[in-house]
């Protein structure tokens, strides 16, 4: 079937839809039955199961004049597949559910998936079933499925005296829709970071295999994502400026906007760099840096920066 770029999800219709996007996405070995059945039947060779779920909502998380929908695509795969990276390990399939108004461009969803499952193939992964159903506004529900090959790495592992290191960009999406929000579209280093984020994918197993403590993806801020760590690991953590990384870019913004550069590193999310705690002495894995230490809890709150209390954003709330 070849769909018309003038044709809509209704003109398409459900099961056309599904025949198209079905094409769309490659089976990998670990899939016994994909798209087409009740459900899809997996193969698990080793290890321990990993699964997450995360939702974008137009309006919320997206907006379709911000980001095309091979971008949309992009991100909900990337955050998926970040929270299995964020556990040590490596996503292998996923689902995805998709709610939209009924004279959406079939394209659009076509697109979507074709940037879905790039993203997916990143890492080996295979879309292996999903959902469609009308709605007045675009929702993408998603749910992965990986494997970890060795212990898990947890939230609630941190101990004192260890090393709290990141990996990956911080602060570049954040810089990137305070550059939508006002209109403009450049620098443009900045909004494709906020369109395309580009997790680490390679290091939540590397972390997991030199014995990391903790470890968490920083979707909703570096100082939110700290202070998970922190709470659950019934520790504090202190982070050190001096040691993050504040790329030419974000000071463009930033004295475009009257702000601080780092206030987006400190409280920007949506690149899903990787957050980890390591045993003092340990040989960081490639792509880790030093940014801070985790201490005994006391009296001061559980995050401090440069040790003293932080007054600014540390991260997104969803309520």
């Amino acid at each position: 079937m070849t769909v018309p770029r003038d044709a809509t999800l209704a003109d398409v219709g459900e099961f056309g839809l599904i025949a198209e996007l079905v094409r769309r996405f490659p089976q990998g070995e670990q899939v016994l039955v994909g798209p087409g059945d009740d459900a899809a039947l997996l193969r698990v060779k080793q290890g321990h199961v990993v699964v997450s779920t995360d939702l974008l909502v137009e309006g919320r998380h997206f907006r379709r004049d911000w980001c095309g929908p091979g971008d949309v695509g992009h991100r909900a795969a990337a955050q998926n597949l970040s929270d299995i990276n964020a556990m040590g390990g490596t996503g292998h399939s996923l689902t995805v559910g998709l709610a939209a108004p009924p004279d959406l461009p079939a394209h659009w969803a076509l697109d979507f998936a074709e940037g879905f499952a790039s993203e997916c193939g990143l890492v080996g992964a295979s879309v292996v079933g999903g959902d469609l159903t009308a709605a007045d506004q675009i929702v993408v529900a998603v749910t992965a499925v990986g494997a970890v090959t060795q212990a898990p790495v947890l939230r609630s592992g941190a101990r004192p005296g260890d090393v709290l290191a990141l990996c990956g960009r911080q602060g570049w999406a954040a810089g990137g829709l305070a550059i939508l929000k006002r209109g403009f579209r450049s620098p443009r280093v900045l909004v494709e970071a906020y369109r395309r984020p580009q997790p680490p994918y390679a290091a939540g197993p590397a972390a997991a295999a030199a014995r990391a403590t903790a470890l968490i993806d920083v979707s909703d801020g570096l100082l939110a994502e700290a202070r998970h760590l922190a709470e659950d690991s019934g520790v504090a953590i202190d982070v050190r400026t001096d040691a993050l990384d504040v790329p030419e870019p974000l000071h463009a913004v930033a004295s475009a906007t009257g702000q601080d550069p780092l206030s987006f590193v400190l409280g920007g999310g949506d690149d899903h760099a990787l957050l980890a705690t390591f045993p003092a002495g340990t040989a960081l894995p490639e792509g880790f840096t030093p940014i801070g230490s985790v201490i005994e809890p006391g009296e001061a709150p559980l995050v401090t920066v440069d040790g003293e209390e932080y007054d600014g954003p540390t991260g997104w709330t969803h309520f």
